[in-house]
């Protein structure tokens, strides 16, 4: 082989190591994160590897480790100063994966790092009230959720745990003062809600508490 040949070969073997290794550190990261391998991640992270990469959806590490319920991850995580507030591509936050899946410890630990409560789009607290997570529904009330902030499409937490049917969610959220005449995109209440999926007993308690129909009767005249 030729001088010439030599000395390309060498300089692209050199370019494509750090590639190949930067890579490879990715890789593990963000399987670190889902397994809630913390001595790996610290071992990267003390090589230079950020603590906010993310994966291909715009899930950080953070987020990864929440959603999954990693607790000691989502601790190291939040001590060595990991963004507590991105979001990925679906616009979900940390709080709000760990709110969904019901991870009560990581969002204890999300909420004690700051981790915004209110915000844009579905809320933390929506996505508790949907699944029927009841006690983190009210960590996030006392740490000053809005239980009357709704989505794009008006979806309030009421009616997210209206349509999915856990009634002590939605008894909770009507003893904090939650709106019942707040409506969705279709007209429709929590009570409008509650009927449409068959859940009888939820529609009967926000009739009780003053709940009503949104829902317009046209009376055609003859």
């Amino acid at each position: 082989m030729k001088f010439s040949q030599k000395f390309r070969l060498t300089v692209a073997i050199a370019l494509a190591v750090p590639a190949i290794v930067g890579a490879a550190t990715y890789d593990d990261l963000i399987t670190s994160a889902k397994v809630g391998d913390v001595k790996e991640i610290a071992q990267l992270a003390a090589k230079g590897a950020s603590l906010d990469t993310t994966d291909i959806d715009g899930n950080t590490l953070l987020m990864l480790a929440a959603r999954d319920g990693h607790a000691d991850m989502v601790d190291y995580l939040i001590r060595n100063r990991a963004k507590l507030n991105a979001r990925n591509s679906a616009g979900d936050t940390a709080l709000r994966l760990a709110a969904f899946r019901g991870h009560q410890k990581v969002v204890e630990l999300l909420l004690a790092g700051g981790a915004a409560v209110n915000m844009q789009g579905w809320t933390p607290l929506a996505y508790a009230a949907f699944s029927g997570h009841l006690e983190i529904a009210k960590l996030l009330v006392m740490s000053g959720a809005n239980v009357n902030l709704a989505s794009e499409n008006g979806t309030t937490p009421l009616i997210a745990a209206s349509r999915s049917g856990h009634l002590e969610v939605v008894q909770f959220l009507i003893a904090s003062k939650a709106d019942l005449g707040r409506t969705v995109d279709s007209g429709e209440t929590a009570l409008d809600i509650a009927s449409r999926f068959n859940n009888t007993d939820i529609a009967d308690l926000i009739r009780k508490a003053g709940g009503k129909s949104g829902k317009t009767v046209s009376i055609e005249v003859r």
